[in-house]
């Protein structure tokens, strides 16, 4: 869908940003900048360059797009810097690598102000086998599973970074991650206010010869898994704690059940040590306990400062509307 036939579903031109996180892309940028231009003929297209040493930020300038420099390595400073220096109605997330389709842009910007969504993830279908390694396939699947574990729902394709965000998610986000696990941090951000989103199926390309990934699939797979506990223990604290407390007291009773039996036969307790043991593990598991109940109720006070954050924006489709 165009993005002038957007009046079809009552709605005018939003102010719309293109955002590219860009790290040594000099053989992608320019193709990057330029597809998105010519999808989005009406849209600023800003690339913040992460230092960069091959000459992407002098190309992506020529390219026509706004050049920002952001010092502190790692794509979650980037998003930090992205979110919190553009203001626009509606954001369009993509990585400078060429890779993603630029052209299903309208699309899914019809899809937000049509159904009036907070994001719209770009699910990736591959074009070659190059374009998505088998290894990445399996994490990613991995991670999207253990999400629908923990939070009860999941997306597609949680480490997407082709998103359209509104106005209000961006605004309301507090970007914490410092490296690739920002996607995942997004998508539970969206979980966990229980945001209006939704997927489009888009093409995944590879690289343009001369591009090289940055990604590593041990390491970044690692630590999106960290990334997805933290947030667990953060998120959910009286599952976490309560998890540990359980492991705790079934430990403690398991070794106690001996002593009872003998204090019940004999009436003495010989093995002092395994009682003092015993002892110890009850104490941490109430404590435990104790910890998930008192942070439970910190969460939730926090969540609900969240979503008065996020309500203090309007929707996606009041930015648009039609005098």
């Amino acid at each position: 869908m165009d993005m002038d036939n957007l009046s079809n579903i009552g709605v005018g031109h939003p102010r719309v940003a293109v955002i590219l996180p860009c790290y040594n892309e000099a053989g992608a940028i320019v193709q990057t900048v330029e597809d998105f231009r010519r999808a989005l003929p009406h849209a600023e297209i800003y690339v913040f360059d992460n230092n960069s040493s091959d000459g992407s930020r002098e190309l992506a300038a020529g390219a026509g797009a706004i050049v920002r420099r952001v010092a502190q390595q790692g794509k979650g400073h980037v998003v930090r810097r992205m979110f919190a220096d553009v203001d626009a109605d509606i954001y369009i997330m993509a990585d400078g690598d060429a890779t993603y389709e630029a052209a299903a842009a309208p699309q899914m910007i019809a899809a937000m102000l049509q159904d009036n969504l907070d994001m719209v993830v770009g699910c990736r279908r591959d074009q070659v086998e190059a374009a998505y390694r088998r290894g990445h396939r399996f994490g990613n699947w991995a991670l999207t599973s253990l999400l629908k574990q923990l939070f009860g729902r999941s997306f597609t394709d949680i480490l997407s970074g082709y998103r359209v965000f509104s106005r209000r998610f961006v605004k309301s986000f507090p970007v914490l991650s410092a490296g690739f696990e920002i996607e995942t941090e997004i998508s539970v951000h969206a979980l966990e206010l229980a945001m209006p989103v939704s997927e489009v199926m888009t093409a995944y390309g590879a690289r343009p010869e001369g591009s090289v990934s940055k990604l590593s699939t041990y390491r970044d797979g690692w630590r999106i898994l960290r990334t997805i506990i933290t947030l667990y223990r953060i998120e959910r604290p009286i599952l976490f704690f309560g998890i540990i407390a359980a492991f705790l007291a079934a430990l403690g009773l398991g070794l106690a059940a001996p002593l009872i039996v003998t204090y019940v036969q004999t009436g003495l307790v010989p093995r002092f040590p395994t009682a003092i043991l015993v002892t110890g593990l009850m104490i941490l598991a109430t404590l435990s306990g104790m910890c998930g109940l008192i942070l439970d109720t910190v969460v939730r006070g926090r969540r609900e400062v969240r979503r008065l954050a996020y309500l203090a924006f309007r929707a996606p489709s009041d930015y648009a509307l039609k005098d």
